[in-house]
């Protein structure tokens, strides 16, 4: 409701003292308060009413007025009874801070304006709201021309003053209304939710960031491709949406969540009709992906591959190069427990995670198809760039195309918490090839690259094809107690020593391998002495039975210090 209304009502017995051009603000609830200071209950838009026993001296208007301007109430009004005439004083601290302020007639109790703001405030929310969805959903039956999840979420603004934004599991922005919503809030919003949706919490779920307060709803899945209720929350949390609301929504009544669910329901209809707009996509990309692991012919793939080029890539006048990404979602399996059919969510996953964290619009994934087989995913992204070198005489290759790093920088914390414990997103990335001949061996590129990644602790990983010419393919497949025991053998004496002496054996023998062997670089690096710097590696050698003019133990130290 607006301030003007309260004034247009003869029996609650307001006068107005100051603020008529504030008179359209929104009223959002109500507060009786005769504290100095109030702040640690208000959440803004309040009418606030008082009896102005917090004023003892005409010094106190100015502070207590202030603390409600910061607070973002809506209005103040003051009750005669106590002094009579409201006192100047708090008339111009009213008019400095622009809050508007009324006088409360005598005879009228502050329990009935709290009565009639209350009801005013609940039914007309409820019925505005209900508007808003039969509006909607009108506007969404009549096809894509409705406008999408920004029609309702522009209502809701519009009607309700309700902030709100529709949000990937990663906390990338789908629609909102307005400004777009910080990235990094974004992400820590949808961390809480998959955090609180694995626990089995039922939404809206309610929190509060920089003091600002939340309330998140699920934006289930409602297509032909929806799990069945019954099924395990794992199998959803990290594909379905959520509706983000600034809004601390515990204390509205339950015909208002119903109706929210319902504008939930209505974003599902769109989230539907975006997966079927993929199943283009996703059907050109199984049907490449079959070719290539039957061994067909190089020619037929790239027909099929001429195919996919326009759909992918609109309007691209030559063909582009292909980048092969594949991911695994994995979860802890108890003994006896139904296997998780995690295929279509690693799919759905993976297929945002591709998309540009700064993208905003659910159809900014149109230049990617991803199929999925068994448990994996498997994207095939184009790359529109110029050609790439057909021999090693005309030098490296561009760095085209995704690297894996950058593809989860965004989205590692969001996702972390959607996993919760007991479950693994692991993903790799090929090299870019421009021609069906390669596609073959950037599939397996990237597989082998995931399982590199796969043997990293933590539980968002990545590897990619850079990462298969080292040695550090070789490191994580070593067991875990060989590691163990072989850098304890090679660098346990050491420590020990630097422990006691303070030697720095350590970073000495760092440094000696870095500058490969060499005496004066060595020295130069750590600032020491080149006789100095012997006696260090002599304590090497002589604490490990080592020598380090050897290439074996050159090599032996090189791999333990990777290994620790």
């Amino acid at each position: 409701m607006r301030l003007r209304a309260l004034l247009e009502n003869d029996a609650l017995g307001l006068r107005l003292l100051g603020g008529e051009d504030e008179l359209d603000r929104t009223v959002r609830g109500v507060m009786t308060t005769d504290l100095k200071d109030p702040s640690r209950y208000l959440s803004g838009g309040e009418l606030v009413l008082t009896g102005l026993a917090w004023r003892t001296d005409p010094a106190d208007a100015e502070p207590f007025v202030r603390i409600l301007a910061s607070a973002g109430v809506a209005a103040l009004a003051a009750g005669e009874a106590e002094l009579g005439d409201i006192p100047d004083d708090l008339v111009e601290a009213c008019l400095r801070h622009r809050l508007p302020l009324f006088a409360v007639n005598e005879s009228v109790a502050f329990a009935t304006i709290t009565e009639h703001v209350v009801r005013q405030v609940s039914g007309e929310r409820a019925g505005d709201l209900a508007a808003v969805v039969d509006r909607h959903r009108r506007l969404m039956t009549s096809g894509p021309a409705g406008g999408g999840p920004e029609v309702v979420l522009d209502l809701l603004g519009s009607d309700l003053d309700l902030r709100a934004w529709v949000l990937s599991p990663t906390g990338r922005q789908i629609a909102g209304a307005g400004e777009p919503l910080e990235a990094g809030l974004a992400a820590t919003l949808a961390g809480e939710h998959l955090a609180a949706t694995r626990t089995g919490r039922r939404g809206p779920h309610r929190l509060s960031v920089a003091g600002t307060a939340y309330s998140l709803f699920p934006i289930r899945n409602t297509g032909r491709g929806a799990a069945p209720a019954s099924r395990d929350v794992r199998e959803t949390v990290l594909s379905d949406w959520l509706l983000a609301v600034e809004a601390d929504a515990g204390d509205w009544p339950a015909a208002r969540l119903d109706l929210l669910q319902g504008v939930t329901q209505l974003i599902a209809v769109e989230r539907d009709r975006r997966d079927a707009a993929r199943t283009v996509r996703r059907r050109l990309a199984q049907e490449v992906l079959e070719l290539v692991q039957t061994g067909a012919a190089p020619a037929e793939i790239a027909a099929r591959l001429r195919v996919a080029a326009p759909v992918l890539l609109p309007g691209l006048g030559t063909a582009p190069h292909w980048q092969v990404v594949v991911a695994r979602v994995e979860w802890d399996q108890e003994a006896g427990q139904a296997p998780l059919d995690s295929g279509p969510v690693a799919q759905s996953l993976l297929e945002e995670v591709l998309v540009d964290p700064a993208t905003v619009g659910a159809e900014s994934a149109d230049r990617i198809a991803v199929a999925h087989s068994g448990d994996e995913a498997i994207a095939l992204v184009p790359l529109a760039a110029g050609p790439l070198p057909e021999s090693e005489d005309e030098g490296p290759a561009p760095a085209l195309g995704l690297h894996a790093d950058a593809l989860l920088a965004s989205v590692r914390a969001p996702l972390s918490a959607g996993l919760d414990g007991d479950g693994r997103l692991t993903l790799g990335v090929s090299a870019a090839v421009h021609s069906a001949e390669g596609l073959r061996g950037a599939l397996e590129e990237a597989r082998h690259a995931r399982r590199v990644a796969a043997a990293r602790p933590g539980r968002v990983c990545a590897a990619g094809h850079h990462e298969l010419a080292s040695h550090v393919l070789l490191l994580p497949f070593v067991p875990d107690d060989v590691r163990r025991a072989f850098t304890a053998r090679l660098l346990d004496p050491l420590r020990d020593y630097d422990r006691r002496h303070r030697a720095e054996l350590i970073p000495t023998l760092e440094a000696f391998l870095d500058c490969d062997g060499s005496w004066t670089r060595c020295a130069t690096r750590l600032h020491l002495h080149v006789n100095t710097l012997r006696y260090r590696v002599g304590r090497i050698e002589q604490l490990t039975g080592r020598d380090l003019s050897r290439l074996e133990d050159k090599l032996d130290f090189f791999l333990a210090l990777r290994m620790s």
